[in-house]
C-alpha cells in the first residue's frame, strides 16, 4: 500500500505566514502599552456625544461631569456591593443620572446661555462635594478602590457605535428637526407649536444618560475613581471636545474627544512644554476653524463646482443728503 506523503506549502503560503507574524507580533506589543488609551479615546467620545445633544438644543450645560460622575459611582457601587451582572450595572449607571437630569431640569431649564451653564455648574459642584463628603458609601477623597476591571474593547465599541446610530437617526427624524429649531429660535419654535420644554428635557436627559454610560465604562476601566476626576476641569473638557471638533455633524465630537485625548500622548517628549504646545494648539484650531475641524460646509466649497463663500463687504458709511 502506497504512503502519502504531506503536501509541502507553497513559497506564497509561506511568504504571507511569516509576514503576519510580525504584524501580529507589533498588534501584540502596541495594545498591551496603549490598550487603555484607546479605550479612553471611545469613553471620551461617549462624553463628546453627550454634550453636543444639549448643544445642538441650544443648551449650554456643563453639568456633564457630573453626570458622568453619577453614572460611575452608581455602577461601580452596584458591582462591588451587589455583585449584579456588568450591563445590569452599565443600565443603572444611565437610568440613575438620567432620573436625577428630569429632576434639577424642571427648575433649570427655565434658564438660557450663560444662566443655565451657571446653573449646570452649581449642580455639578454640588455633586463633587456630596461625593467628598459622603464617605460611607463613595470612599470620600480617597474614592472607589478595586472596582473589577470588566470592561473591554467590544463594549466601548458596541456603545459608541449604538450611540452614534441612536444620534444619527434623532437628529435626521422630527424630534432633530426641532432641536434645530429651539437652537435658532425657541420663541419663534414656540410659534410653531414645538413643545419647546418638553424638547429641551429630552436633549437633556438623553445627554445625561450617555453620560453616565461613559462613567460606569470608566469606572470599570480604570480600577479607581475619586471626586476630583468629575469636577470643573473635566466638564470643560467635555465642552472643550465638541467645540474643538464641531457641533455641525456628528462626527465633529469624535474628532474632538480624538485630538484631546491623543495629543497630550504624542506630545509626551516635549515632557515639561507638554501642556503649552498642547494649549497652543488648541488655540490655534479655534482661532482659525471657529465652525471646529470637521465643517461640513467648508469640506463642500473646497469641493469643484461647490457653493463657494461670498466675500465679506465692507461696510460704507451712508451718504448723508444734503
Amino acid at each position: 500500500m502506497p504512503i502519502e506523503t504531506p503536501a509541502k506549502p507553497s513559497p506564497r503560503a509561506g511568504a504571507s505566514i511569516s509576514a503576519v507574524g510580525p504584524v501580529m507580533d507589533w498588534f501584540t506589543n502596541f495594545w498591551a502599552v496603549y490598550s487603555n488609551v484607546v479605550l479612553t479615546l471611545g469613553i471620551n467620545g461617549l462624553l463628546a456625544l453627550s454634550i453636543w445633544l444639549t448643544l445642538t438644543c441650544g443648551m449650554l450645560s456643563i453639568g456633564n461631569a457630573a453626570f458622568m460622575g453619577i453614572g460611575a459611582y452608581t455602577a461601580a457601587l452596584i458591582t462591588m456591593k451587589l455583585g449584579w451582572p456588568f450591563p445590569v450595572s452599565l443600565v443603572a449607571g444611565m437610568v440613575v443620572p438620567a432620573a436625577l437630569a428630569f429632576v434639577i431640569g424642571k427648575p433649570t431649564l427655565r434658564l438660557s446661555g450663560i444662566y443655565l451653564a451657571m446653573a449646570t455648574l452649581g449642580f455639578g459642584e454640588v455633586v463633587r462635594i456630596t461625593l467628598l463628603n459622603w464617605e460611607s458609601l463613595t470612599g470620600g477623597a480617597l474614592g472607589l478602590n478595586g472596582i473589577p476591571q470588566l470592561t473591554r474593547w467590544w463594549h466601548v465599541l458596541v456603545a459608541v457605535v449604538l450611540t452614534v446610530a441612536v444620534l444619527w437617526r434623532l437628529r435626521r427624524s422630527k424630534i432633530g428637526r426641532a432641536f434645530e429649531a429651539i437652537k435658532e429660535d425657541d420663541t419663534a419654535a414656540g410659534l410653531m407649536g414645538i413643545d419647546v420644554a418638553g424638547t429641551k428635557m429630552l436633549a437633556f436627559v438623553l445627554g445625561a444618560a450617555i453620560a453616565g454610560l461613559a462613567g460606569g465604562l470608566d469606572a470599570h476601566l480604570t480600577f479607581f475613581i475619586g471626586p476630583q476626576e468629575f469636577g470643573f476641569d473635566r466638564g470643560v473638557d467635555i465642552l472643550t471636545m465638541a467645540i474643538l471638533g464641531g457641533i455641525g455633524s456628528l462626527p465633529g465630537p469624535i474628532i474632538g474627544a480624538g485630538i484631546l485625548t491623543l495629543l497630550p500622548e504624542v506630545l509626551r517628549s516635549l515632557k515639561d512644554f507638554r501642556l503649552v504646545v498642547n494649549g497652543l494648539i488648541l488655540v490655534l484650531i479655534v482661532l482659525f476653524l471657529p465652525k471646529g475641524i470637521w465643517d461640513p460646509q467648508r469640506f463642500r466649497s473646497w469641493l469643484p463646482g461647490g457653493p463657494q463663500r461670498k466675500p465679506r463687504r465692507a461696510l460704507m458709511p451712508k451718504a448723508k443728503g444734503p
